[in-house]
């Protein structure tokens, strides 16, 4: 079973202008190295780094990946998807035999694109959707949104509940740009910019990059005393086409089936000890942790309101803030999700540590697909 034994991080930050993503990696990626004590020229076999060519301006980005990694005359590849979709790869390529330390990177330069927006458009379907409105993708965010509410009964007040939570959560996270204490009446208070979607309950961007260092059993024993095992793993992917979805976020409960298969988790709620999900638009919290089977489908905005899902409830969702308080950190959206998981698990989150024995992070790939990854961490 592969381990993760080093980890590296920078930012996270509203924008850095006096670095550029080749730099934010190099920072990351030398403080996993150092973490973990290895040589990256001497001690890696292969190198994985996560990235969307549209999210960095040019094509073939796994040319300009090795210089920054350590990676040069090594096996380098690019994985056009969320770091959880890198961290599956690395974790293949350890279990075939291909690799016995591997390292996975993603990132997040957001604060460089201008638009946004038509980059989202421009993954949409081209006849259907592209094509017949150029009203801003968000747009369809609120749609399912609202189908969501309807179905399941959600209040309004549980999706604020999960703003207050979140941002409040990030207070205690010095790397988290967007913590805010807030209340339940404020968020219900501000202004609406995609009925019944408030511009509060969308996640900010932030930019930064997350680096781990992942290793074979025994060679995770030799590098170090507290490795964080890789205890299951899993991804799937729905139709990206709206009109035949199922708005259900299947993506993360198959994900979520074959994470928890692989770890002999047979009862989610009553074995995960934390959970890191994607809460870029506040409501998918509340359709994630129903996916992930830590709620049930009517029950999860009354646990809510009650408090079980915060830092110090039953079963702690976003103790790190979340997206809504760390930022949107595009295709290292599930990389943040699982370093706070590892840091909380090596005992390391600081003033937001809780105690736990088996973490869950959960990654979707934003709009307008229906993909998703799940990776179960325990000690």
């Amino acid at each position: 079973m592969p381990a993760v034994v080093g980890v590296g991080y920078y930012g996270f930050n509203t924008n850095t202008p006096d670095m550029s993503w080749k730099e934010i990696m190099y920072e990351a990626a030398v403080r996993a190295y150092e973490d973990a004590g290895i040589d990256p020229r001497r001690d890696v076999d292969s190198f994985v780094t996560c990235a969307e060519d549209f999210y960095e301006g040019f094509a073939i980005f796994d040319e300009f990946v090795p210089d920054q990694l350590g990676a040069v005359v090594k096996p380098t590849c690019t994985v056009c998807a969320d770091f959880l979709y890198g961290l599956a790869t690395a974790y293949m390529q350890i279990e075939s035999g291909l690799a016995d330390i591997a390292v996975v990177e993603a990132h997040s330069k957001a604060s460089d694109m201008k638009t946004f927006g038509e980059i989202i458009r421009h993954a949409m379907d081209p006849i259907w959707l592209k094509g017949v409105t150029r009203a801003h993708p968000y747009y369809f965010a609120a749609l399912e949104m609202s189908y969501y509410m309807n179905k399941y009964c959600i209040s309004e007040e549980a999706i604020a509940e999960v703003v207050v939570k979140n941002k409040g959560n990030a207070i205690l996270n010095e790397s988290a740009p967007y913590g805010a204490k807030l209340t339940v009446e404020s968020v219900l208070n501000s202004p609406f910019v995609f009925y019944p979607m408030r511009k509060i309950e969308i996640a900010e961007r932030a930019d930064g990059a997350i680096v781990f260092v992942v290793a074979r059993d025994e060679i995770a024993r030799k590098i170090t005393d507290s490795p964080v095992w890789i205890k299951g793993i899993g991804w799937w992917s729905e139709t990206s086409s709206y009109d035949t979805r199922s708005f259900e976020a299947l993506y993360a409960y198959k994900a979520g089936k074959m994470a928890y298969k692989m770890a002999g988790i047979e009862v989610p709620v009553k074995e995960i000890d934390i959970a890191e999900i994607d809460d870029r638009f506040a409501f998918k919290e509340l359709q994630h942790i129903v996916a992930l089977q830590l709620a049930g489908k009517f029950e999860v905005c009354e646990l809510m309101r009650e408090g079980y899902f915060s830092r110090n409830g039953s079963l702690p969702v976003n103790v790190s803030g979340g997206n809504l308080g760390v930022g949107n950190l595009l295709e290292a959206t599930g990389a943040q999700k699982s370093l706070e998981v590892v840091l909380q698990l090596r005992r390391e989150a600081g003033r937001r540590q809780i105690d736990c024995e088996l973490g869950v992070a959960q990654c979707w790939r934003y709009i307008p697909t229906a993909s998703g990854a799940v990776a179960v961490f325990g000690v």
